[in-house]
């Protein structure tokens, strides 16, 4: 079998080499392809003789792009497509057009248009003599394009004055306390002057205005007047706010500010299928209060997160009668109540096949508060093979979950205007998992009360568990199993044997993420510099255990304390993780990971439960190992049936590069270095080699590299990753210690399938 592997890899190579020349000779033959007295566009840039003036934001008016390239290097799709030749009516040539990239033809006609594009730009940020020149250099049938931009000096402002025609409008903005901020705008020169920032406060005025009651405010009533003859390279700039327009019949050209009046909900049927109360909840406006519109925008977007609620529309309506007050009509389309789905799965643990299958309901009303309600039944079969000494051989688990999910805070005592300014779900969630295997059985009981909430345009999201009950209940351990790993005299496997227990979990955790992507953001003009960040704080066992000290009760052989004869959980975890992007181009980009995290078992606890170790390698984490095959430290297991308890830490570090490239189609690269390892806050004695040390833990970070296949279809991605090991801290010898310089397919490639990202 291994000779057999030896030979496919071989033909793969080859076959690779063989692409990558058939590649290179399509490449050859693009002059092919392009028409007589044309060029192909091979390279773009600009560049400015003025040191402060910034060329990144101009990058997006340049009308053409050379061909993307793979990992910035390789212009692949190109290649592929030269291949297809000149007849489009065979289908393979089709093919190949379809998955390769047609050349870029130089259009110099567009180019001229783009420079007096970035002329107007540079112009708009105070430059007002700019120039910018178009330089060519033509070579054979290609051509290289340069922008080269000569600002010269820049305007400055040397007064700025606020004229508002309106004297009632004067008089609120002077309440308002509003002062341009282009008054703030100086540097050691002045305030510099642009058009940008002059259109920044032109808005900045409306936002304030719409949001005071002026309902009928628009940006035209803003203009300004410039006067660029009064000195060198300086401006007077005048800001004047104009009256309202009226018709022809009326005198009035004040500003009105009006105030929320009457406010309706709309239904398809005479029956509101919602109680007032969550209607009112679900409402950012209230009668009397001056006009805002991101109250407007709060309601639809409060209404249409409802489950109930299919379709929302916020209509408002002047009155006729001359008086300054606005009537709100809600219309509301009611989401199909009901619904019923199942999913079917095929399984593969470590070659044992098995197959699963599931059936939810779902209810999105059943109180007629939106409250969603799921119940999941679940049931799974699989086929164990290589056991001896157990009586059965298959794997049986079934179980039931159900989730109330209520569109609000259900929490005492919390102040009105955060429940309002939140996006807030609260959850309740019950759970009852039955496993069967040939060794065990295992019953775990699960109880959840759960806050979720959002704010700052979904780019902060937060999770806090105020109450987490788990129950581990093993009613049924085989002889054999029970023998050979969990009944030894010496507690050799002291790990292993705790996580054989019945005990119980009681605890609260909180966990936030930020996302500095704004929601609608696109990475083309928001992902160059996007990052995430995500913090995790858990405790468990603390109020037991001081209810435990306070009642003075007894504590056992083993030191711990138990209610009803279960030994219950203490520890507390901390976990830490950002990630940022760097957008190169359209079709490259790079991503770096980092990744902490640290739990602490102690009082009643000197080992965590198994659910709460952290583990290394696997499709997310260094990727030249398998799900639990690295770890903790040097560790190294022997025993492939206990591994996945022994292979197991309280500390894990992740560090990750990945460069990622779009191929053609749907289909998406990356190649990826890893590196990171587990350890253990104390020194067991199944897991030697495992304790952190500071002083020699970066000896034990391993590395892995390889290369990833993405199938991107936007909603979801399929992602294939090939990582090899690159440096083991298992061995000690440089030989097996670093793999990178001594490989072997066979010893040090692990392939991942997953769905989603890594990081």
């Amino acid at each position: 079998m291994y000779l057999c592997r030896v030979n496919s890899i071989k033909r793969l190579i080859k076959l690779l080499i063989l692409l990558h020349f058939v590649i290179l000779f399509g490449g050859c033959h693009t002059s092919r392809l392009i028409p007589e007295g044309d060029y192909l566009l091979t390279g773009t840039g600009i560049t400015s003789e003025g040191k402060h003036l910034g060329t990144e934001e101009l990058q997006a008016y340049m009308p053409q792009h050379p061909n993307s390239k793979w990992f910035s290097i390789f212009k692949v799709p190109l290649g592929i497509y030269s291949l297809s030749g000149r007849d489009s009516t065979k289908r393979i040539n089709r093919f190949l057009r379809h998955l390769g990239e047609a050349p870029v033809i130089y259009d110099r006609d567009r180019t001229l248009q783009a420079c007096s594009n970035m002329q107007l730009i540079i112009r708009n940020m105070g430059y007002l003599n700019a120039e910018v020149d178009l330089k060519e250099k033509p070579k054979r049938n290609k051509m290289n394009v340069t922008y080269h931009i000569t600002p010269h000096q820049r305007y400055y402002v040397r007064d700025f004055s606020l004229t508002v025609q309106d004297e009632a409008l004067a008089r609120v903005l002077d309440s308002l306390h509003y002062q341009p901020a282009v008054n703030r705008e100086v540097d050691k020169k002045g305030r510099p002057y642009s058009i940008n920032s002059l259109e920044s406060e032109r808005g900045r005025l409306y936002d304030l205005l719409v949001e005071n009651g002026f309902y009928y405010f628009n940006k035209e009533y803003v203009h300004f007047r410039v006067d660029t003859t009064v000195g060198q390279h300086l401006a007077d700039v005048e800001m004047i706010v104009r009256q309202a327009q009226t018709g022809a019949d009326s005198t009035d050209s004040s500003h009105h500010r009006y105030h929320i009046g009457n406010i309706s909900y709309v239904f398809p049927m005479e029956k509101p299928f919602l109680r007032p109360k969550v209607l009112r909840h679900a409402t950012a406006i209230t009668q009397g209060q001056l006009y805002r519109e991101a109250d407007m925008h709060e309601t639809y977007a409060r209404m249409t997160r409802l489950s109930a609620v299919m379709a929302a529309n916020v209509h408002v309506d002047p009155r006729t009668d001359g008086s300054d007050t606005l009537d709100v009509n809600i219309s509301l389309t009611p989401n199909k109540p009901n619904s019923f789905s199942a999913e079917l799965e095929g399984t593969n643990s470590a070659g044992d096949f098995g197959a699963a299958a599931s059936l939810t309901y779902q209810n999105r009303n059943i109180f007629r508060g939106s409250e969603l309600f799921n119940l999941k039944l679940r049931g799974a079969f699989e086929a164990i093979k290589g056991l001896s000494g157990y009586a059965d051989q298959n794997f049986i688990e079934y179980s039931i979950e159900t989730v109330f999910a209520f569109p609000d805070f259900k929490f005492p005592f919390l102040r009105p205007a955060f429940r309002r300014n939140a996006q807030a779900t609260t959850e309740v969630n019950l759970t009852f998992d039955s496993q069967d295997r040939p060794e065990f059985h295992r019953r775990v009981l699960t109880g959840v009360l759960r806050y979720r909430w959002t704010q700052m345009n979904r780019q902060l999201q937060h999770r806090f568990d105020l109450l987490n009950l788990n129950y581990v209940f093993m009613p049924w351990i085989s002889d054999t199993f029970r023998d050979k790993y969990l009944s030894d005299p010496q507690n050799r496997n002291a790990i292993l044997k705790y996580n054989y227990e019945n005990i119980f979990i009681m605890n609260w955790s909180y966990h936030f993420v930020y996302n500095s992507m704004p929601l609608g953001a696109s990475a083309s003009n928001y992902g160059t510099n996007a990052y995430t960040l995500r913090l995790g704080v858990e405790t468990a066992g603390n109020l037991l255990y001081a209810i435990s000290n306070i009642s003075k009760a007894k504590q056992h052989d083993d030191g711990q304390y138990r209610y009803f004869g279960i030994g219950y959980a203490q520890y507390a975890k901390f976990d830490f993780s950002f990630c940022k992007s760097f957008l190169i181009n359209k079709a490259n980009s790079l991503a770096l990971h980092a990744a902490l995290g640290i739990a602490i078992p102690y009082g009643n606890s000197t080992i965590l439960p198994y659910e709460k170790r952290y583990f290394s390698g696997g499709a997310n984490s260094v990727r030249g190992w398998s799900v639990r095959e690295l770890g903790p430290g040097s560790f190294q297991g022997s025993d492939g049936k206990i591994d996945f308890i022994n292979q197991t830490g309280d500390i894990k570090l992740d560090l990750n590069v990945e460069y990622r490239t779009h191929l053609f189609w749907k289909f998406d690269g990356a190649a990826f270095i890893d590196a990171g390892n587990i350890w253990t806050i104390r020194d067991y004695k199944d897991q030697p080699g495992g304790q952190f040390r500071f002083d020699e833990f970066w000896r034990q970070i391993a590395v892995s590299y390889g290369l990833g296949l993405r199938l991107n279809f936007n909603y979801f991605i399929l992602r294939l990753d090939g990582g090899m090991k690159a440096v083991h801290p298992a061995y000690t010898d440089s030989r097996r210690h670093f793999p990178i310089v001594h490989p072997s397919f066979k010893r040090d490639f692990t392939l991942h399938f997953a769905v989603g990202m890594p990081f």
